[in-house]
């Protein structure tokens, strides 16, 4: 795969793009009708069930703490480890009121080992990651390694590549709403153009469930969510195999 996002900008500046962005993500976000809605709904697609007494979760690439939070209302009693590779944006997610079994960490995949993130952890949920992955293969057999057997992951995302009306609806909500909200919000829209086209070029959900396959996981599965971003935002789940202990 290309060193370069979809729209030309180098994905190791991506992180620099969303620290640049970040005192307004959460806004946008809470404009988006579901967005909270569905990430509760990919965290309980992981199948954990008890409120996560005792378990341990790894939330890969948590922004401003969006998908924390839907872990931790789906798993209230489960300790929670969030990671980021923006600095900006993690320390917004920081500023929010947590309780004590939440911890964020600066880091990227490639370098969790050496922040102290090494597991085993009992479920993972990666939302909006996959797609900004300069290396996607080799970095969810990462996190597939920190798993413990039999444990879950589930993979939140974007994906319009299989279905013509999903991409039309897609360029519609960009051109009309996300990308001019973005430059009023913020003067400077090159997140949003870059979420537009990354989208547009991300693999469809057949590939992507393929894909996460190929990294080692058994018993994929894809489910959409409901509301005007059916067909276009997805979950694929997976389980490292093994039996659970």
């Amino acid at each position: 795969m290309s060193p370069l996002a979809e729209d030309g900008l180098p994905r190791a500046q991506v992180p620099a793009a969303f620290d640049t962005e970040a005192a307004s993500y959460d806004r946008l976000v809470g404009a988006n009708p579901g967005y909270h809605d569905h990430l509760r709904l990919s965290a309980r697609r992981l199948g954990l069930t008890g409120g996560g007494a005792g378990l341990q979760v790894l939330d890969a690439g948590c922004g401003t703490g969006a998908s924390t939070a839907a872990l931790l209302e789906v798993l209230p009693d489960a300790e929670i480890t969030a990671f980021d590779g923006s600095a900006a944006m993690l320390a917004w997610a920081r500023r929010k009121d947590w309780p004590p079994n939440v911890r964020f960490v600066h880091s990227t995949i490639e370098s969790l080992g050496r922040s102290g993130i090494t597991g085993p952890f009992d479920a993972v949920l990666a939302a909006y990651l996959i797609r900004n992955l300069a290396d996607p293969d080799t970095q969810l057999r990462a996190l597939r390694a920190l798993l413990r057997p039999g444990a879950p992951i589930a993979v939140h995302d974007y994906s319009v590549a299989d279905s013509r009306r999903a991409r039309f609806i897609w360029n519609c909500v960009c051109a009309a709403i996300i990308i001019p909200w973005g430059k009023v919000t913020t003067g400077d829209a090159t997140l949003y153009r870059h979420l537009r086209r990354s989208v547009l070029r991300f693999e469809g959900t057949g590939a992507l469930t393929t894909r996460i396959a190929a990294a080692g996981f058994t018993a994929t599965r894809c489910a959409t969510m409901p509301g005007w971003q059916r067909g276009i935002v997805h979950t694929v789940v997976g389980v490292r195999p093994g039996e659970t202990p």
